[in-house]
């Protein structure tokens, strides 16, 4: 039988997450390999230089540089203040004076002769990484990070925006293919993940930000009310870095699109734990996913097995039977099964000669699609 790898997504309520926090620049390591370690755990840390704040010392003064000797009042390694007194002259017979204060707070950098130049460097920017899940420090890279290992629910999506967050599941759909509508929300839901059903929109994600809410989950949106939450049009970038109030995690696609029956039932029994959640998302090279992770609350659980994984598993392969969903259009979002696994190449709309399959949809339709063209719905 013809079978091939291809990628998936995970739904599963025991699964080995491990997570890479990295500086983007050399720093310092907060924790030691085998520490314990929770969500906000600081891990790492590193200071970015300030920015040179050049002043124009001469300039300011209307003296030449050869004439500021004996009256600047600073020399580089002197903490200065805003306001601060950097140079001044006393002018003749008390007439003329002039002086010069330092524009921001800093360190003085440099003074050059020549120019009548002072550099006064701004205080470091602190940079922080955190640990963004609960689990056991697996490893240490020196000055740049650690790997961090747990295990628990870990839920993928399709497509989200929205960086790191965390909060508590709270289920608002009464199924997997209702509607998440701002009539449906009320009340304190600070700190909240919602968990909607099929569909939601800019509406309701404006209203459960306006409550409080961290996250929304529903199996699909359209596009259009995306950009209105967002306020301009979404690119074809990595996600993540958007200046929202929530993250939003769409399991299923674009569109109305009912929740794989069992995310919703997962996360039926989620209701009420705490969750980590990321909306960053790369669709070409080098996939990137939305997900969800929830930490055992047992640290037995959570510590249990070495999580090792040598090559694709089981779940990652195509077989007759594997449940699929279509990442690319006209089917875009759309889940079935494999129904067949032709060997031979054959020249698809595009022009392009592929290996194909033959995708049973929900209603029993069947429909012919390149391998590239779809992921798993791994379910471990």
């Amino acid at each position: 039988m013809s079978t091939a790898y291809t990628p998936g997504l995970t739904v599963s309520a025991d699964h080995v997450t491990v997570k890479h926090r990295r500086l983007p620049v050399a720093g310092e390591v907060l924790v030691k390999e085998g520490q314990e370690v929770q969500h906000d755990t600081v891990v790492a840390r590193a200071e970015l230089p300030g920015d040179i704040e050049t002043v124009r010392l001469a300039d300011r003064m209307q003296l030449d540089p050869d004439e500021l000797a004996g009256k600047v009042r600073v020399q580089p390694g002197d903490d200065v203040q805003a306001g601060q007194l950097l140079a001044e002259s006393p002018g003749i017979f008390g007439f003329f004076r002039s002086e010069v204060r330092s524009p921001v707070e800093g360190r003085v950098e440099f003074f050059t002769e020549a120019t009548g130049h002072l550099g006064i460097r701004r205080p470091p920017t602190q940079l922080e990484v955190k640990a963004y899940i609960s689990g056991t420090v697996l490893g240490i890279q020196s000055e740049q990070g650690v790997s961090i290992r747990t295990r628990g629910a870990f839920i993928q999506g399709i497509f989200g925006v929205g960086g790191e967050r965390h909060g508590e599941i709270r289920v608002v759909a009464a199924s997997p293919d209702s509607a998440l509508a701002a009539a449906h929300l009320a009340g304190d839901l600070r700190g909240k993940i919602l968990v909607g059903g099929a569909h939601t929109d800019c509406a309701a994600l404006q209203k459960a930000a306006e409550l409080g809410a961290v996250g929304v989950i529903v199996g699909g949106i359209n596009d259009s009310d995306v950009t209105r939450f967002l306020g301009y049009d979404i690119g074809v970038a990595i996600t993540g870095d958007e200046d929202i109030p929530l993250t939003l995690i769409l399991t299923e696609g674009f569109g109305r699109i009912p929740m794989a029956e069992r995310a919703f039932e997962l996360f039926r029994s989620l209701e009420g734990r705490f969750a980590s959640l990321n909306g960053a998302t790369q669709i070409r090279a080098g996939a990137m996913r939305p997900e969800v992770v929830v930490a055992h609350a047992d640290r037995a659980l959570r510590d249990a097995g070495d999580g090792a994984v040598a090559g694709p598993s089981a779940a990652m392969i195509l077989w007759v039977g594997t449940p699929i969903r279509a990442v690319r259009q006209p089917y875009f979002g759309q889940i079935g099964t494999v129904s067949a696994l032709p060997v031979e190449p054959v020249r698809v709309a595009s022009g392009a000669v592929v290996r194909v399959l033959r995708m049973r949809l929900a209603g029993g339709a069947e429909v012919v699609l390149p391998r590239s063209n779809v992921e798993i719905l791994e379910a471990v």
